[in-house]
């Protein structure tokens, strides 16, 4: 059979660099069990653009990070993801037979992968426009390429960092101090923001922003004071911190809770980074109370606060409304509360219940943070108890042959049960779960017999 033309091959190189890693792996699966030239051949385009895209991830490996926003949308210092690609393919080609040292000795490999650095870092200078095309907003593509020229200049520092962050984020000794805080000196050395840019390219490499700060705390002996870091060029560290609590806050108070339980999740995540992160400036830094970052931290607390002792009042008005009572006549002008058996299972008011619970559930470690914990915790404790005797009633009502509908009572019960579920209440549950099982049943033999006695 014949091979793959010429063109075939130079535009199947072309599409296959353009596919993220997700799509080149389904690819590379899909063509895997096939059979005959043309899928041999793919199978070696796969397999050397594979491997280009491992030895580019070796060579940039500081940078890497930086060619994708923050998932936490904190402000960073980023790049294009489309000047990646373009930036290594100008790399490599200006060093050709350096790429087989990559692969070999790894002390060699990683001088290799600094000189290569170094080689992109002139591209940069030298043809600008092939690594990213102007486009848009020049003023900041010239900054992005200013700043994409000095992480490159400092790509073989961060790389000689990278495998202390994790000593650097614990409990490091006084020689990994003295590590950090000579690159630190070497990185000013090669630039005079030199090492604002190491952090910034470290900071990239940490998926829990707040992390960062441990690190700016061991940069100087007096780190540790607010002054030191807020007159420092490390102020912005915290800035975006801060700015980010400010952000979350104001998402937490207009919450509303709904049928979107996507959306419950991402509040109760918001919450927990709120959390972290002032729990965090609390460990690290001496705040003034009267300082603009003392001041910023205090308000976010308070309106978290707020929002929150507010969602947990409104959590037991939402159950209240979500499984009601209704009062029934016993004799004469006797009347007692008992569960509303034809209510809702589902609805607005049924899903605003369960939205607000999974909140009450989920709030432990904020709660503690901003204040609420016993609020909370009492809240829990009334919970359990209402919705247990609630489904208690119900069950009593079916087995005693007075709901009118038995499978929707039982919809109403397994509806309790969801929401003890909610609250991390699961022996409730699954208690209240086990007796609607045989709820409604015929009673026969010994059970009878001792009914009845």
């Amino acid at each position: 059979m014949a091979g793959l033309s010429v063109a075939h091959r130079v535009a199947l190189t072309v599409l296959l660099a353009r596919c993220p890693e997700a799509a080149l792996r389904a690819v590379s699966a899909a063509v895997a069990p096939m059979g005959g030239g043309r899928a041999a051949e793919l199978r070696k385009i796969i397999g050397e653009e594979t491997r280009d895209r491992v030895r580019r991830a070796m060579v940039l490996a500081p940078l890497i990070p930086m060619f994708r926003e923050r998932a936490d949308g904190i402000l960073a210092m980023t790049f294009p993801a489309h000047v990646l690609p373009r930036l290594w393919r100008a790399a490599r080609e200006r060093e050709p037979d350096l790429l087989m040292h990559l692969e070999g000795d790894e002390a060699a490999a990683v001088a290799v992968a600094d000189r290569f650095c170094q080689t992109a870092a002139s591209v940069v200078r030298d043809t600008p426009d092939l690594v990213w095309p102007p486009a848009g907003d020049e003023a900041l593509r010239q900054k992005g390429l200013a700043d994409l020229m000095a992480c490159l200049d400092l790509a073989h520092l961060a790389r000689r960092g990278l495998p202390s962050l994790e000593i650097w984020l614990k409990r490091p000794d006084g020689d990994q101090i003295a590590e950090l805080r000579l690159l630190l000196k070497d990185c000013a050395g090669v630039h005079v923001d030199g090492a604002q840019r190491v952090l910034e390219m470290l900071f990239a490499h940490l998926d829990d922003a707040v992390l960062i700060l441990r690190i700016l705390t061991q940069t100087s002996l007096a780190a540790g004071r607010e002054g030191f870091l807020s007159e420092s060029e490390l102020a912005g560290f915290v800035d975006r911190l801060i700015a980010g609590v400010d952000v979350r806050a104001r998402k937490i108070e207009a919450f509303k809770p709904g049928a979107d339980l996507a959306h419950v999740r991402t509040v109760i995540a918001e919450l927990n980074w709120c959390a972290s992160v002032l729990g965090e400036l609390d460990v690290t830094l001496t705040l003034s109370p009267q300082s603009v970052w003392g001041k910023s931290v205090r308000d976010a607390r308070v309106t978290i606060a707020r929002r929150l002792s507010g969602l947990l009042r409104a959590a037991d008005k939402a159950v209240e409304d979500a499984l009601p009572l209704e009062r029934v006549q016993i004799a004469g002008r006797m009347t007692r509360k008992v569960p509303r058996l034809s209510a809702p299972v589902t609805g607005p008011t049924v899903d605003a219940a369960l939205s607000l619970l999974q909140l009450v559930g989920s709030a432990r470690g904020p709660a503690s943070t901003f204040g609420c914990e016993a609020d909370r915790k009492t809240l829990v404790e009334a919970l359990i108890a209402r919705l247990s005797d609630y489904a208690d009633q119900a069950l009593k009502m079916v087995n005693d042959g007075e709901a009118e509908d038995e499978s929707h009572a039982l919809r109403l019960v397994e509806l309790t049960a969801r929401c003890l579920d909610h609250i991390d209440a699961d022996e409730p549950a699954r208690t209240v779960r086990r007796r609607a099982a045989v709820a409604g049943a015929p009673v026969t033999g010994s059970e009878a017999s001792s009914r009845a006695a």
